[in-house]
């Protein structure tokens, strides 16, 4: 048990979607199963789609309740009394919905109150002005914003004008699941806790980055909503470009909600633009094809069931994104960051893999440069790849091999969800994992040019089929310089 739960009213603007049965509500309740939440803390849960109270706590039993370990049925159904639904209607004229969570509210004013908006962008700006007309906004309010913020700059900015408009920039939560992740967390405190790996984290030691987000799964059913995304948008200009940022920040002053962000904004705004013609040179899209999905054939983008009739848009979108970023500053001039997502990849992974450079003279033949490589999924871990001998008389021969820390294996503890760190975080009132507007404004700054030039284009993005390791033009993006992918090096 938790000694200080948290008392606060949580309301979920698409309580009833994908995010929350998936994500968020089973956050919560293993937030609620450690005894992080007060008993007075409730979950209301904001939607179009007509139901009471009853109905939805009956769908979260049925659709939530099998993805959860529910080992204690009184802790289940102590988490379910907790749950409450409202029907709105944003922008229209029935305010019913409104007034009834005016009441639910009432007299708990000084309570800490959280609108998890689990939406779309362009739902962000009118629902915060619904909560303004109906007084929903207390000075202890907070609102936290999902991604993608916006898709580009300009949108962004209106986005966070409008959000802006109605809460302060302290109130406002924009989150990144990935940076809850464990790993995340432990990429600082390897850095900062640790003092044999400062003197080495430079452009003297390190040859290059790579940041690789891979999924096996592709877009049935999405489309309409990755047509207008597409990879960049979808996973570069927040994840990836934030575990970016963790690797190369410099050391925060102090480990607090401010600084660690404003080292943040320093590698963002320190990043070389590609521009131009620069953009083909320096980023690579593609798009799957059909192919094989562990060894089961499957459709390509355009042909992906369940969805809606491709359009040109549907033509032209990415599901591959690789870009080869560099930092322009004094630790890391010259050192490249290679920057790659893809759907229907092979495997399943995202991963930092920091590679050091050759040793300045070998003695041994068949030596390989060190890595170091951070694990996010699918089993969080930290492995540090060294040369060894392996074992036998008579000529020395070497081998790589990991020293490694599995949380899985290491800690008997259950590793949390990224949501239930991030969730606890907004609760407690602590911004430090959160983006400052600043932050996502910088990191549209670097994408747009490149969305620009890749829409004026005119062509379609480099075929892959599914299950293979992404267009040919990325295996092209590292080998220019003599480089190779991870898992490329180690076949």
């Amino acid at each position: 048990m938790s000694e200080n739960p948290q008392s606060a009213d949580l309301i979920v603007f698409g309580g009833t979607g994908d995010l929350s049965m998936r994500k968020l509500l089973p956050a919560l309740y293993h937030c609620d199963r450690d005894g992080r939440l007060s008993p007075e803390t409730c979950i209301i849960a904001m939607s179009r789609g007509g139901l009471d109270d009853a109905d939805f706590r009956g769908k979260v039993d049925a659709e939530v309740r099998g993805s959860v370990p529910v080992d204690d049925l009184d802790t289940w159904q102590r988490f379910l009394g907790r749950l409450h639904h409202v029907s709105v209607d944003i922008g229209g004229e029935d305010t019913t919905g409104w007034a009834k969570i005016t009441g639910m509210l009432a007299g708990h004013e000084q309570r800490d109150r959280v609108f998890y908006l689990a939406s779309p962008p362009m739902t962000f700006g009118p629902f915060c002005r619904e909560l303004h007309r109906a007084g929903l906004v207390t000075p202890a309010s907070r609102v936290v914003l999902e991604k993608p913020l916006g898709r580009d700059l300009a949108s962004a900015q209106r986005i966070n004008d409008e959000v802006g408009a109605i809460f302060d920039e302290r109130q406002i939560y924009r989150i990144d699941h990935y940076l809850g992740k464990e790993t995340v967390q432990n990429l600082l405190v390897l850095r900062f806790a640790n003092a044999f790996l400062e003197p080495i984290w430079n452009s003297l030691w390190i040859d290059h980055v790579q940041i690789t987000a891979s999924e096996t799964v592709g877009t049935p059913g999405r489309r309409g909503y990755y047509d207008h995304a597409g990879a960049l948008r979808d996973m570069v200009q927040n994840h990836l470009l934030q575990l970016l940022c963790l690797v190369a920040m410099e050391p925060p002053s102090r480990n607090d909600r401010e600084s660690i962000r404003d080292e943040k904004v320093k590698v963002l705004e320190s990043l070389r633009p590609i521009t131009g013609g620069e953009v083909d040179r320096f980023t690579v899209r593609g798009q799957y094809t059909a192919g094989e999905s562990g060894g089961v054939p499957v459709p390509g983008y355009l042909d992906e069931p369940d969805n809606t009739a491709p359009t040109e848009a549907s033509r032209q979108v990415e599901t591959f994104a690789a870009i080869r970023a560099e930092v322009k500053n004094w630790r890391w001039a010259g050192v490249p960051f290679y920057l790659r997502t893809g759907k229907r990849m092979p495997y399943r992974c995202s991963e930092i893999v920091v590679q050091f450079k050759d040793v300045p003279h070998s003695i041994f033949a068949g030596s390989a440069p060190n890595r170091l490589v951070l694990r996010l999924q699918p089993s969080e871990g930290i492995e540090l790849h060294i040369m060894a001998k392996e074992p036998g008389a008579g000529e020395v021969a070497l081998k790589p091999v990991p020293l490694s820390l599995s949380f899985a294996e290491t800690f008997t503890t259950r590793v949390p969800e990224a949501y239930e760190r991030l969730l606890m975080d907004v609760l407690t009132g602590n911004p430090t994992l959160f983006m400052r507007r600043d932050e996502v404004e910088a990191a549209w700054r670097f994408i747009d040019p490149i969305l620009r030039e890749w829409d004026s284009w005119g062509t379609p993005p480099e075929p892959y089929p599914a299950g293979s390791p992404g267009p040919a033009g990325a295996h092209e993006l590292v080998l220019r310089s003599g480089r190779f992918w991870h898992e490329e090096d180690l076949a």
